[in-house]
């Protein structure tokens, strides 16, 4: 190979690399940011200069109608209705609709439980289309049409809400301007495994961070796809639920504050739900969540950037917002080709100063452990240590996620259109509940599963190629990487073997 070919080799993965890391730095950026934006709205609310509406008696309730989108929910789904058949709300102001598109044994489950609380004097009813055509977009759609509430309130099959979430919730909207108001998730089984831990560990910073940042900061915000509620006005003029994404959330969320719809969030009110407890599950939801947020930015991007009416401030943070997830790509990317480069710096001097650009990186770290330190400690009882020993955890599986995620997001972005696929529920409510014999779980190990094993060896490589070039900089980071994708590789091999050996006998 001759010195050309090679030199624009050299500098093509150092272009690739340095982007990757500038764009990792930039997201640091932004998430620190919020964190600013997020102590200061603390500090007022704090001081009671922000106004909370949950204890306001409503001198006339309105109609609701609450939605429940269902589909093959067979371990959750009387739950569910149980809890909302309960709440504290005038039983002749609110509505039921379970919106019921299941082809097994949930479509008797959930008819019965209907058929009972219809019997008890609850208006409540069990909603069948005959195709499932767009997904869960189209479920919520179709029960729109339907319903005879002012306002629509969505729970997805795995939360639990507290009796009193409509009389928290439904004051705020005595704003005409408001169109949305979301509740903080909170997690039943938050301490059934390692894997529930760390989700909760990640969780907790969108939910803190991130969703009152944004708020409090006048930018665009999302609802979360449950636990919140809606002015039917405003799913309306925003052109209603499209299931040309796989997070129509996120979507209706931007069409609609691009229509000037305000949002808020409600930290202080806590919706509890049920956290993935197998990694096949959770790969399933990051997936979907992954490849959708960047259909939704191929789709709302540009009439973001094109407004003349949103400032400059709002339309970064909807750039990191909404290509958030391309994070995964550029940690992917930054790995991979980390390991050519410790031939290139040992094998050619020349390119030895751009080295000094990978200073983003260990910067970077610092930035984002702050702001998962201030989402941390919003909780009691965290030490320094714990979290230290819980960030590193989570940001190792986060890297062992990032092949996973990266296909999800260039699905995403080159258009490939694949079904809405749900994440199994469980009903794990305590450390002795046990998911082996879901029925819904993969069987199988994918293509994606074996990558991630020879990536859990080509890291590996790294942590001894460090050792040999006693280029020791890199060295945690590749141990990180090992461990992440090793981790994935053991519990979606493990956790797979179990369902089949169940399934089989």
């Amino acid at each position: 190979m001759n010195d050309i070919v090679m030199n624009a080799i050299i500098i093509a993965i150092l272009v690739i690399y340095g982007l990757s890391l500038l764009f990792i730095f930039g997201y640091s950026l932004a998430q620190v940011h919020l964190v600013r934006l997020y102590l200061t709205a603390k500090r007022r609310i704090d001081r009671g200069e922000d106004k909370q509406m949950s204890q306001i008696p409503l001198a006339k309730y309105p109609f609701v109608t609450v939605q429940l989108p269902v589909y093959n929910e067979l371990y959750v789904v009387e739950r569910i209705i149980d809890a909302i058949a309960a709440f504290d709300y005038p039983r002749n102001r609110f509505e039921i609709q379970v919106l019921d598109d299941s082809n097994d044994e949930t479509v008797d489950v959930a008819k019965s439980k209907v058929a009972a609380l219809k019997d008890a004097g609850l208006n409540i009813r069990h909603i069948r289309r005959c195709t499932r055509d767009g997904f869960k977009a189209g479920a919520l759609a179709y029960g729109l049409r339907r319903a005879r509430g002012e306002f629509i309130a969505i729970f997805d099959s795995d939360f639990i809400p507290s009796i009193d979430f409509l009389l928290k919730t439904i004051p705020y909207f005595e704003d005409k301007k408001v169109g949305m108001v979301q509740t903080k998730w909170e997690h039943v089984n938050e301490e059934y495994s390692l894997l529930t831990r760390l989700q909760a560990f990640g969780l907790d910073a969108h939910f803190t961070v991130e969703q009152l940042g944004r708020n409090s900061g006048g930018y665009f915000m999302n609802f979360n796809g449950t636990a919140g509620v809606w002015r039917r006005s405003c799913i309306v003029d925003a052109g209603n639920w499209q299931s040309d994404t796989l997070t129509e959330d996120l979507d209706l969320s931007y069409r609609a504050q691009l229509r000037g719809w305000k949002f808020l969030y409600l930290e202080h009110v806590h919706s509890p739900a049920e956290l993935p407890v197998t990694i096949n599950a959770l790969k399933t939801q990051q997936f979907r969540w992954t490849k959708g947020a960047a259909e939704c930015a191929k789709k709302n991007l540009p009439p973001i950037l094109k407004s003349k009416h949103i400032s400059h401030a709002t339309k970064l943070h909807a750039i990191f917002h909404l290509m958030n997830c391309t994070v995964f790509i550029c940690i992917f990317l930054a790995a991979v080709f980390s390991i050519p480069l410790l031939f290139i710096k040992n094998s050619y001097p020349q390119y030895a100063q751009v080295f000094s650009y990978a200073l983003f990186s260990p910067f970077s770290l610092f930035l984002l452990s702050y702001f998962y330190w201030v989402a941390a400690i919003q909780r009691p009882g965290i030490s320094l240590s714990k979290f230290v020993a819980r960030f590193l955890l989570f940001l190792s599986v986060s890297m062992g996620l990032s092949f996973h995620n990266s296909i999800a997001l260039c699905e995403g972005y080159a258009g490939k259109k694949i079904p809405f696929i749900r994440t199994p529920k469980f009903n794990i409510m305590s450390n002795s509940d046990s998911w082996q014999s879901n029925k819904y779980l993969v069987q199988n190990i994918d293509a994606i599963t074996m990558l991630e094993a020879l990536l859990a060896v080509y890291f590996f490589t790294g942590v001894l190629l460090s050792i040999y070039f006693q280029n020791y900089g890199l060295l945690p980071f590749y141990i990180m990487l090992t461990l992440g994708f090793s981790s994935i590789f053991f519990y979606s091999i493990s956790q797979t073997a179990i369902t089949a050996k169940q399934a089989h006998g």
